[in-house]
């Protein structure tokens, strides 16, 4: 995959198959709401573990049940196709 900054049309082309999720070429952002703080850091963990694998951090910000994510390729200087990837795999961390 490419580490290329793609442009605000292009991001708005990647996100539109991806529900819930916002941005513009320099970043993704996604807010997650939980049942509780538990819910919300076992998600945190899944997402980390995937994270870890693909060899990219999202930003995270918890808050009791909410989860905020923010996606950033940060030596392209925005938001690349290891994003949208990303944030795909977020998605499914959603689903296990």
């Amino acid at each position: 995959m490419e580490r290329r900054r793609l442009s605000d049309e292009e991001v708005q082309q990647g996100l539109a198959s991806l529900q819930g999720w916002e941005g513009t070429s320099v970043e993704l952002r996604r807010e997650f709401r939980f049942r509780d703080h538990v819910a919300a850091m076992g998600f945190v963990t899944k997402v980390a573990l995937v994270a870890e694998r693909m060899n990219h951090h999202p930003d995270l910000r918890i808050i009791y049940n909410r989860v905020e994510i923010a996606l950033s390729t940060h030596d392209a200087g925005g938001v690349t196709e290891f994003d949208l990837a990303l944030a795909r795999e977020i998605e499914r961390c959603l689903e296990a």
